[in-house]
């Protein structure tokens, strides 16, 4: 047992939460592509369809005696296309704006959502990767539920040719598989 839940009782959570989570996911990039002035279902299509993947990460950050001397996790952007974040109310999550380091508060209910690296690239920089951070806290526990949204590993991403123009709008990235970004971006090689 797991938290007083059996494990087919943990199943059937998360199958019921994976299915709202997609629901979610859906509304946002068919928002996310009429920014762009796309058809609502061109930036779901472009990641893969029905075939997108959802992967669960609950992130624990327990108390650190001398929060200043540590990061949680250090700066970073998301490889995937967007992720679904839910806090457990302890503040530490900031991101990057205006060349400084904004915390972000811890709304009950909300969901956080951070758009990835494949939405940067399909937009061809309209949307920018949501660079951020998280810190621990002296005295209390932090965690999250990370919900990261990205396309097969063999899908081929790069811009949407609706967005790119030789003259006016060139491709500002390469089009390459998700598997080969995540190789060259966990590698730290060029993209």
């Amino acid at each position: 047992k797991f938290y007083g839940f059996t494990p087919q009782q943990c199943r059937e959570v998360t199958e019921e939460y994976n299915k709202e989570i997609l629901k979610l996911t859906d509304k946002i990039l068919e928002l996310l592509s009429e920014g762009l002035g796309l058809e609502p279902n061109t930036l779901k299509s472009s990641l893969g369809g029905e075939d997108i993947e959802a992967e669960m990460k609950i992130n624990h950050y327990p108390p650190c005696p001398q929060p200043e001397l540590a990061l949680g996790v250090e700066p970073h952007t998301d490889m995937c296309a967007l992720t679904l974040l839910v806090p457990n109310g302890v503040a530490g999550l900031q991101v990057w704006k205006d060349g400084n380091w904004v915390a972000v508060d811890c709304l009950p209910g909300a969901i956080l959502v951070h758009v990835g690296d494949q939405i940067e690239v399909l937009s061809n920089g309209k949307y920018t990767g949501v660079l951020h951070r998280t810190l621990v806290n002296k005295e209390r526990t932090r965690m999250s539920w990370a919900v990261f949204i990205a396309p097969p590993h063999d899908k081929v991403i790069g811009p949407l040719t609706q967005l790119v123009d030789d003259d006016q709008s060139p491709p500002k990235y390469s089009t390459k598989t998700f598997a080969d970004y995540r190789y060259r971006k966990i590698n730290k090689l060029p993209q």
